[in-house]
């Protein structure tokens, strides 16, 4: 039997949209180690190891914990987000706030009996451990997802702001079967394909659904052990993040659109704001806008809110137009070239 959530009317009720930069450092760390195939976030895996190469990080405690070569890593490294958008600083609280007792029993449920020695350092001296752990986090976050948590960020937030969409349309059965293909709901039942844990039950407090960018294609459910139950996936937009600006767009939306549009329509298959645009085309804030003005009223990109910023994302007719079909109707108006 596939692992199996049963869900009450008030679990649905405590059900919550949150995202989590200590989740995509702990995702990125992995993912460093090739835990998700060597091909997977290739771009940012490289500067990665290129920038540690040149200033190596101490990993010394966390390393192990989560590269274990095993199936699972001690649940308490990563805490349910306490809101919607946690910092990175109330992530690492919510850690060091782990019991001596929550972290010998998720170190002997990941390594049995036998510790290795990092584990067994941590099972000694709990509190101590958890602070050297979360002080390492805290580092591989500063150096390595801070750069680029603008971007993630943006790719986070459109992908809650789609889940909320498909909550409202069509209530949790539809939230949860579009998360992801593993998922499935059934008369008041959440399984997961592939995983064949124990069911644990309810879980305490409802869900937490989490999207991931530097994690896996599959969907990794942590289940109630220090905090709520929480259901990690991959966010919408993740592989188009690294590698979208370098895409030649076709050379029909060049001849319509221009090189620089074409280029900028290209780069929002993955969503982004208008100063993480000009960012990473190295290009003026108002440049961007003027051209996202022209793609917004053709139609070829939406923009949406996202608390003080507004994510704008490539439409259907716009890929198309980039998959070198037909310009869509109507023709797009002003589409005289600005400068960038």
């Amino acid at each position: 039997m596939p692992l199996t959530l049963p869900l009450s009317t008030d679990d649905l009720a405590r059900t919550r949209l949150a995202v989590s930069p200590l989740s995509e450092t702990v995702s990125g760390l992995q993912a460093l180690a090739g835990c998700w195939g060597r091909a997977r976030h290739a771009r940012w895996t490289r500067w990665a190891a290129a920038e540690l190469a040149a200033r190596p990080l101490d990993l010394s405690w966390t390393w192990p914990l989560l590269v274990t070569g095993r199936t699972s890593w001690p649940q308490f490294l990563l805490p349910a987000p306490a809101r919607a958008a946690s910092t990175i600083d109330e992530a690492l609280a919510a850690l060091r706030r782990t019991t001596p007792s929550q972290v010998r029993r998720s170190l002997r449920g990941v390594f049995g009996a036998d510790l290795p020695a990092p584990a067994r350092a941590l099972a000694a001296d709990p509190a101590a451990g958890l602070r050297a752990v979360a002080a390492e986090l805290r580092q591989a976050h500063d150096r390595l997802i801070a750069p680029h948590w603008a971007r993630l960020r943006a790719v986070l937030d459109a992908d809650i702001a789609y889940r909320a969409r498909q909550w409202a349309d069509g209530g949790a059965g539809h939230l949860f079967t579009g998360l992801h293909a593993g998922l499935n709901w059934h008369h008041g039942r959440l399984t997961l394909d592939g995983d064949r844990r124990p069911s644990p039950g309810r879980p305490a407090g409802g869900l937490v659904l989490s999207p991931v960018v530097l994690g896996p294609p599959w969907v990794m459910i942590k289940l109630h052990t220090t905090t709520q139950t929480t259901i990690r996936y991959p966010a919408r937009g993740s592989g188009a993040l690294w590698t979208a600006a370098e895409r030649r767009p076709a050379e029909p939306a060049v001849r319509l659109l221009g090189r620089r549009r074409a280029e900028l329509l290209e780069t929002l298959r993955s969503p982004a704001t208008t100063t993480g645009l000009a960012e990473a085309l190295r290009v003026s804030p108002s440049a961007v806008s003027q051209h996202l003005r022209v793609l917004r009223d053709s139609g070829l990109v939406a923009g949406q809110r996202s608390g003080r910023e507004v994510l704008y994302r490539t439409t259907e007719p716009g890929l198309r137009l980039l998959s070198g079909q037909d310009a869509p109707d109507p023709e797009p108006p002003s589409l005289g070239r600005a400068q960038m």
